[in-house]
């Protein structure tokens, strides 16, 4: 690649990255700001560097708001069911991958195709459920459908474990082991990459959920980050430099998270329906 070559590709990629990442720097620039500077026209940065207490949005919305509690329920929430999910999906995608019953792969299509189902078409009889078994108002409705709900990360698990070669396998079920002992003692210590990028999805995919904690969650002291931005808006108005504050703290713990783990993501991916 010559040098103008070069210089015309990071030019384009720059560029991309930036309107790609432009919503999320208005968002923090309106973060710093009040009401009336978010809608002044011209438009106008933020009061970060001008003002003698930048930070007033971000302390009322910890504290007034109870953000910082909030965010403690979100992480409970999430880790919780996210960590459920690995082991269900781990344990699925071994079964599909190395055990042998009849109608596996007919069963496998039919996991697959809930993948295409939308939560709002089972929602209701999910409702009913939990109302009967008494997990109204508790955090058991957020988490326990997340752990058995993996279609995706049973497709990513069982491709992976169809990949680890069958002399590993036989070596090991020679010297005694069972189907249990092989998957936690042979394939889940091989499934690192998988595992972490499972988990980000999962992660981020339970971080953002706002429908369940909305029918579910009735107490302030159990709210999760996405349901508390909700108290932002009401009918008529919208307290919008408080709702941008709020939405900050809420992606900035994906953004690190994904920072620090990306490369696992790109590897996982990529292994995804390699053979061999």
């Amino acid at each position: 690649m010559s040098k103008t070559q070069k210089v015309i590709y990071y030019t384009l990629v720059t560029g991309i990255g930036f309107i790609w990442a432009f919503p999320f720097l208005w968002m923090m620039n309106a973060s710093f700001s009040t009401q009336e500077v978010i809608f002044s026209l011209p438009p106008k940065l933020g009061d970060l560097f001008t003002s003698s207490n930048p930070f007033i949005n971000y302390i009322k919305v910890l504290t007034e708001y109870n953000f910082f509690r909030y965010m403690l329920n979100t992480a409970f929430v999430t880790v919780s069911a996210s960590v459920g999910q690995l082991l269900t999906c781990s344990l699925a995608g071994f079964a599909f991958a190395r055990m042998k019953f009849r109608g596996k792969n007919v069963l496998f299509g039919l996991f697959l195709m809930t993948m295409s189902v939308p939560i709002q078409v089972v929602i209701i009889p999910e409702f009913l459920l939990m109302m009967h078994l008494g997990w109204l108002d508790t955090w058991l409705p957020l988490i326990v459908p997340s752990i058995f709900v993996g279609s995706l990360g049973t497709f990513l698990m069982r491709t992976f474990f169809e990949n680890i070669p069958q002399e590993i396998e036989d070596s090991a079920v020679v010297d005694g082991a069972g189907p249990f002992r092989l998957y936690w003692n042979v394939f889940l210590p091989q499934a690192k990459t998988p595992l972490i990028t499972l988990f980000i999805l999962a992660f981020i995919t339970n971080w953002n959920q706002l429908l369940r904690p909305i029918l579910y969650i009735n107490s302030r002291s159990l709210m999760t980050l996405p349901m508390a931005l909700t108290q932002f808006q009401s009918q008529y108005e919208a307290e919008w430099h408080l709702l941008l504050t709020g939405s900050v703290i809420t992606v900035v713990p994906l953004i690190i998270l994904y920072i620090f783990l990306q490369r696992y993501v790109i590897r996982g991916m990529a292994r995804v329906g390699i053979k061999g």
